[in-house]
């Protein structure tokens, strides 16, 4: 209203020193004329101004919408309104380490594998399932590598063998030492020489799997 009003002033001024008698289109356009130069441009609200208005508005009438509620309603309306995003976040984003633990991948003993752990051992057991143990072995200790990896407890790269593995896992998992030597021995066999695996060795390897599936490392995560 001030810009308005200076510029109704300047109007006045003019129109006191120029000898002339406008009508009122003409009287409107120099009101027009006035109020497009730059300082009155300037004093207008900017569009934060007028977001910070509509939000300021927006909490005042959660306030005032309350009536004769209980003081501070707004606020706890606001509140729980972010909460219900943040748990929105989380359910579309997941957690972080849930989003590290996905991007696992790459090189596995000598082959190049981005499937996750929970893939590999959906493999084993199909293989298994069809009888071909060999191939249900090697998926299974692959399972087992994987897993790990996507904990962050043993980490895997190129030219990490099977008895590398099982020892620095055997480090973690002091427990599965002779397992995990026994199941690397095992996936060396059907993996590289050729050697049949047995149904036995395939049981051994899967039980293995699902205990360091869910068991608790004892030293401090190792080859990060």
């Amino acid at each position: 209203m001030s810009a308005v009003a200076g510029a109704l002033a300047s109007v006045a001024a003019l129109a006191a020193h120029v000898p002339i008698d406008p009508d009122s289109q003409e009287a409107r356009q120099w009101l027009v004329d006035e109020l497009s130069k730059p300082e009155y441009r300037a004093a207008q609200p900017t569009w934060f101004d007028l977001l910070a208005s509509a939000i300021s508005d927006w909490l005042s009438s959660l306030t005032t919408s309350a009536g004769g509620g209980p003081p501070g309603i707004g606020t706890l309306v606001v509140v729980l309104i972010v909460a219900i995003l943040l748990v929105v976040a989380f359910l579309v984003f997941g957690l972080p380490r849930l989003n590290r633990r996905s991007t696992v991948g790459g090189v596995l003993f000598g082959d190049d594998d981005t499937r996750d752990a929970a893939a590999m051992r959906a493999a084993a057991r199909l293989a298994a399932a069809d009888g071909e143990y060999s191939r249900a072995i090697a998926e299974m200790f692959r399972a087992i590598a994987r897993g790990l990896a996507e904990r962050t407890v043993v980490s895997t790269m190129p030219g990490t063998t099977a008895h590398d593995f099982a020892l620095r896992a055997a480090g973690a998992f002091p427990a599965s030492a002779a397992p995990l030597a026994e199941a690397a021995s095992a996936f060396d066999d059907v993996r590289y020489l050729g050697r049949d695996g047995s149904r036995e060795q395939y049981e051994r390897v899967a039980a293995l799997e699902a205990e360091l599936r869910t068991a608790r490392p004892i030293l401090e995560p190792v080859g990060r």
